[in-house]
């Protein structure tokens, strides 16, 4: 066994080491071959794209292809976006680092520079991202454009606007070599379809806002509305930010972008495709091949791990490129002769790294320039072959169109086919086609559908032709025609026509207009105000000024300025006066609920009051009824201040001046509302409501011509329910007629027509709710006017100054009715007004209760804690309502008593016996306890104790009030003596 072990190690390290010796090989097997690449890898998107591409590419090829002997060993030099700075490091590359090929630079004006040193030098310079067609010129052998040149694409722009009959197209380009390199191939393509080419926009790449925003003012003033924008994204990125500001991404303008851009809108801030939305777009169409699409998610996972902070960065047609290109690279490399590298007749004697005289030349150049034309493979931008010495074999583009932050693909343009909805149509027509019905749907500039005609009236054009509306008879105050039968001339006036020169004069620029009236030649209205607003859509007008409403309808068809007037529909109807006159108006200035609030009030203050006077007053003593009584005569007589009773204990004085204070507020509130409900007017519609017009069939108005006939059919009333009239005068009769004689209930019209209305007849018509919302007038111009953002500035000018007041009041005559829609709610008093009040006499009672309760039961705090334990809680509690219910002779008030009792018993009065209760001798009702005697009362010990069986009600005659009055003292004497005496007789027991 130990043998066999022995055996199974010697093999096991045998066969190592044959690995690595066979590794080894392999290894020593494999040449690299340096290759250099010069991208701006510090701040530009296509720069880190790529290196980003490459890197994958080296990766992904070697692991495909593990038996190449070859191997490319990269050298990543930083162009920092310079020209100079990129042609020095491709000298160090090629002088220094003796790299066999050249990726990059990324743009057309560093490679320009930098085609004649690769060959010079016999090293292929190799770029994926410039695209001017002005390298192919040079004409260079070691020049390879792998990526689409933009003259490839003029032809799918050329189509786009043949496609949508547009006859004049402006182009806008970055003043350099990208952007001039295109020009002549555009202009030239645009002309063999007969489509003209009036001006040129060059704007410098380092251009300021100011000057881009100069050049697209002027671009305003311009009949074209047709734009190709060939920049950088950087530069273009600003221009569409500044003419979204200025207006020129409104409707009627058309922005076409090249593949420079338009390669980049998935990696655009969101801003800026917001500020782009309705651009239309070509770039290089790449196949969504399954190979594309897990090349794509590997490419933004390693791409978030190398930049972690890029994350809105996305793939793009150059990112491929940069992967094709580097794999056909490899794959030329392959096919060098191993013997051979180096470079020759390289100078020893130069010591500055930039020498240019010490070029040496590549000893693989010439076959490696042969093996990379001959290159063949699919990528993964599809099929890879190079033409024409060194370009990348043109292929389809795709339109898309910018909508919100996005894009949406709308079709593709073939070469041989032209304009096509989908590549992979099988029925797709073999003719070549520039039919916009091969296109999807497009949301253009102004987020709207319809398509745009591609030309504006300038602002600087000639003199604008305004129409203006004929009133035959009516509201004239708005739009006045008059006519000189003398000179044949006509002069149009009114409040419109005002509003409307003022604010022309408030523009920064002069604008020449005529006024010319939509009339037929007998002097009436040449059809509705939709019909005037449809010249202007056919482009008879260059605008409208009148009363013109802005609706939804008519915006789909010309563009409104902001409205100059309030805006809304809105119904008028009659007014009555609505005074209750009945024989219980009396309750109506209050509500129920504070009709109910203030008697529970009384009766709690009567109880409060009873509560704290009991024990000290006389005048709130005796029988339960009487006490009730004399409790509620005294809350109530407060409301009229006639109260006799006095209160003695300072907490009642206390309780009652909050309350008088109180009944003070609610009289003279009661009396206030009272009057104003019985003399003032009180003006009240007779229509509330539209569903009451409905419901009872009554009829309607409306103004001749108005749209206001559509929302009166839509919301319900027959034909038979509408009437026309043409003034105020004729609406006026209608209501006067009523439905019954064919007269009308309720007028709906705008509200500018109501004010005017309610101004002549403000005390017979008011304007009610509902109000339907409407524009307002404000002036129309075509689709797409530069005009309408300029008068909406001047319009807020005029309407927020002095000017349109003056207008109002020369045209309108002010208003000098009281607010016309301003109704008189209900003037019932209700309980939310006067909680305070109650809330703070609640508080006051409150307190007054429980210091009175305090203090009472601290004086007898020994009846409470008595030990005795046969004595249960409620036996003291009825202890102390007994007390409760007995007279506090300790009080002032019968300590004040007994000092008159002298004076009392010496009297005449009551040495003639006056001391007997008598009763009325008209009623049968019992005497007031004042008049009670001491014989009505029995002594126990300390508590008095009241005998109604003592005393014959109904039996005696009474006396007069002041002989009661005596007997209450005498009787209050005899009791205070009577007490004292018990008093002495039990101390002496």
């Amino acid at each position: 066994m130990v043998m066999k072990n022995n055996v199974r190690k010697l093999l096991g390290f045998v066969y190592s080491m044959n690995l690595v010796v066979l590794l080894g090989v392999a290894a020593m097997a494999e040449r690299e071959v340096k290759v250099g690449a010069v991208l701006d890898v510090g701040v530009g998107m296509v720069g880190k794209m790529g290196l980003n591409s490459i890197r994958m590419c080296i990766h992904d090829f070697y692991v495909s292809n593990p038996h190449y002997k070859t191997r490319l060993q990269l050298i990543l030099r930083d162009s920092q976006r310079n020209v100079v700075t990129a042609a020095a490091q491709v000298v160090d590359l090629i002088k220094n680092e003796q790299v066999e090929a050249v990726i990059g630079p990324v743009t057309t004006t560093e490679a320009m520079f930098v085609i004649n040193l690769g060959d010079k030098a016999h090293v292929p310079i190799v770029t994926f991202s410039a695209t001017s067609p002005s390298l192919s010129s040079l004409h260079t052998p070691y020049f390879f454009q792998i990526a689409q040149k933009d003259s490839t694409q003029v032809e799918a722009i050329s189509a786009i606007i043949q496609a949508f009959r547009w006859k004049e197209v402006v182009p806008i380009y970055v003043d350099n070599s990208y952007g001039e390199g295109l020009i002549p191939w555009l202009t030239n393509s645009l002309q063999k379809s007969y489509i003209r080419v009036p001006y040129l926009s060059a704007i410098d790449f380092s251009a300021t806002d100011d000057a881009i925003e100069r050049e697209l003012y002027k671009l305003m003033t311009m009949q074209t509305r047709v734009f190709v924008v060939h920049m950088t994204p950087l530069l273009g990125s600003r221009l569409f930010a500044i003419a979204k500001t200025i207006g020129m991404m409104d409707q009627g303008y058309v922005w076409i972008v090249t593949d420079g851009m338009a390669n980049f809108f998935n990696s655009l801030d969101s801003s800026i495709m917001e500020s782009m939305e309705g651009v239309l777009g070509v770039r290089p169409c790449i196949p969504r091949t399954k190979q594309f699409l897990d090349f794509r998610a590997r490419w933004k996972r390693q791409f978030l791990r190398d930049n972690p902070t890029l994350v809105d960065i996305n793939l793009n047609a150059f990112g491929i490129w940069a992967y094709d290109a580097t794999t056909a690279l490899a794959m030329a490399v392959e096919k060098l002769d191993s013997t051979l590298s180096g470079f020759t007749n390289v100078s020893k004697n130069s010591s500055n790294v930039t020498d240019l005289e010490n070029f040496g030349v590549s000893r693989n150049g010439e076959k490696l320039r042969e093996a990379l034309s001959n290159v063949r493979f699919k990528g993964v931008g599809g099929d890879f072959k190079l033409v024409g010495g060194g370009e990348l074999q043109a292929s389809a583009f795709e339109i898309v169109n910018a909508i919100g932050n996005g894009e949406r693909n709308i079709g593709f343009w073939m070469p041989d086919k032209g304009l096509i909805r989908n590549m992979n149509a099988k029925n797709a027509t073999t003719a070549y086609s520039t039919s916009k019905e091969n296109l999807g749907t497009i949301i253009w500039p102004g987020d709207t559908y319809s398509v745009p005609k591609g030309w504006q009236i300038p602002t600087n054009g000639n003199m604008l032709k305004i129409g203006v509306p004929v009133k035959d008879c009516g509201y004239t105050e708005f739009v006045k025609i008059i006519h000189d039968p003398i000179t044949n001339s006509r002069k149009v006036t009114g409040f419109c026509i005002d509003v409307f020169n003022a604010v022309v004069e408030a523009l920064p620029y002069a604008l020449p207009f005529e006024f010319i009236p939509f009339e037929k030649s007998n002097g009436e209205m040449a059809g509705t105000y939709d019909d005037l607003i449809t010249q202007v859509y056919y482009g008879k007008f260059d605008g409208v000024v009148g009363d013109t409403t802005i609706t939804a309808n008519r915006s789909s068809y010309v563009d409104f300025t902001l409205p100059y007037t309030e805006s809304g529909v809105t119904m008028v109807v009659p007014i009555k006066d609505n005074r209750k006159k009945n024989a219980w108006a009396f309750l109506k200035p209050l509500t129920w609920d504070l009709w109910v609030t203030t008697f529970c009030s009384f009766v709690f203050i009567g109880f409060v009051v009873w509560v704290l006077e009991h024990r000290i007053n006389n005048h709130f003593r005796g029988p339960p009824s009487y006490q009730i009584g004399t409790s509620l005569w005294f809350s109530f007589s407060t409301m009229v201040f006639s109260h006799r009773e006095r209160v003695a204990s300072n907490c009642g004085r206390f309780v009652v001046i909050v309350w008088v204070f109180v009944v003070q507020i609610l009289v003279q509130s009661y009396t206030a509302s009272l009057t104003s409900l019985l003399t003032v007017e009180q003006l009240r519609p007779v229509i509330t409501d539209v569903h009451q017009l409905l419901k009872n069939r009554l009829n309607v108005g409306y103004l001749d011509g108005s749209f206001v006939r559509e929302i009166l059919k839509d919301l319900g009333f027959q034909e038979s329910q509408l009437r026309i009239y043409r003034s105020a005068e004729e609406c006026n009769d209608l209501f006067i007629k009523g439905t019954a004689n064919g007269g009308i209930d309720a007028a709906f019209d705008e509200v500018p027509y109501v004010t005017h209305l309610l101004q002549i007849y403000c005390s017979k018509y008011t304007m009610i709710e509902p109000r339907f919302k409407t524009g307002g007038f404000g002036f129309v111009f075509p689709k797409g006017s530069p005009l309408v953002a300029d008068i909406s500035r001047a319009i807020l000018n005029v309407t927020q100054g002095a000017k349109m007041k003056t207008i109002e009041n020369a045209w309108l005559n002010g208003s000098s009715c009281p607010e016309s829609n301003a109704q008189i709610s209900s003037a019932s008093l209700g309980l939310e007004s006067f909680w305070g009040l109650f809330l703070v006499i609640g508080v006051s009672c409150a307190l007054a209760l429980m210091f009175f309760l305090a203090t009472f039961l601290y004086q007898y705090r020994h009846i409470l804690s008595s030990h005795q334990p046969s004595t249960s809680i409620w036996t003291r509690i009825g202890t102390l309502l007994s007390i409760f219910n007995e007279k506090d002779l300790s009080s002032h008030t019968f300590k004040k008593s007994a000092k008159q009792d002298a004076s009392v018993a010496s009297s005449p009065a009551h040495h003639h016996g006056i001391g007997s209760a008598e009763a009325s001798p008209s009623t049968h009702c019992p005497s007031s306890p004042y008049s009670y005697t001491e014989s009505n009362f029995s002594f126990y010990g300390d508590q008095v104790m009241f005998s109604p069986d003592r005393h014959d009600y109904g039996t005696h005659q009474g006396h007069e009030t002041q002989d009661r009055e005596m007997r209450v003292v005498h009787d209050d004497t005899q009791e205070v003596a009577t007490t004292n005496s018990n008093n002495t007789n039990s101390q002496a027991t």
